[in-house]
């Protein structure tokens, strides 16, 4: 069996970084000695995946200069370009030529985690009868409320004593984004919502650390915690 191909999610401004990402994109703001994006590609390479899209549009050509076709890294990128952000489902539609039928795995560029992906490449092998599946962490300090709860292995809205958070980690369908127009912007949420509410999207507690390098305060932490995990 071979390993799904892989989406790094990477066109987003960073607008909580500015004035970093002002003339750098977020991905390519370094922590633990490499630009976010890389610590994102080589967890994907680590884990048997070789083939990946990246999207990009802010300063994307910055991205693609740096990383090329992924040579250097053991993987075959290829690009979704977006002359404006499409948001996340927009984002994952508009390249759904290059993905391919088959599930494949989803990760936002500017989270660090422990989460093994090994395990969604084996998931991805028999993975009938769903539309996703959520990698949920503990709820970060910013984001106290969470996202979703997880009851029997399902995805469930968020209830208060058990909610968690998206870690940025999924494995997707192409089923999912059906419907959803090329080049077009569209959330991912009210996508999810309407799954789940069709028991269609399975989660798991990833327990480990994890952090959204969305601010220079969690920037630093990450930093921290990617040194921690290269060691």
């Amino acid at each position: 069996m071979s390993a799904p191909m892989a989406m790094v999610l990477a066109a987003g401004r960073g607008r909580r970084l500015l004035p970093i990402t002002a003339t750098l994109p977020k991905p390519l703001v370094e922590v633990a000695g490499r630009p976010l994006i890389e610590h994102a590609l080589l967890r994907l390479q680590r884990a048997g995946i070789s083939r990946c899209v990246i999207n990009i549009s802010h300063l994307g050509e910055m991205i693609e200069a740096r990383l090329g076709d992924g040579t250097r890294l053991g993987m075959q990128i290829s690009y979704s370009r977006e002359e404006q952000p499409l948001e996340v489902a927009g984002g994952i539609a508009t390249a759904l030529p290059l993905l391919g039928d088959k599930p494949f795995v989803v990760l936002n560029s500017d989270i660090v985690s422990g989460y093994p992906i090994e395990r969604l490449v084996e998931l991805a092998g028999n993975f009938a009868g769903r539309l996703g599946h959520l990698i949920l962490g503990a709820n970060p300090a910013h984001h106290p409320a969470g996202d979703f709860s997880i009851v029997s292995g399902l995805a469930r809205p968020a209830a208060e004593s058990e909610s968690l958070t998206y870690t940025g980690c999924a494995l997707f369908t192409p089923q999912l984004f059906a419907g959803l127009p090329s080049g077009g912007s569209a959330a991912l949420r009210p996508l999810l919502d309407r799954a789940i509410a069709k028991d269609l999207i399975s989660a798991e507690h990833h327990d480990g650390a994890w952090i959204d390098a969305g601010d220079p305060a969690r920037l630093a932490a990450a930093e921290q915690l990617a040194k921690e995990f290269s060691r």
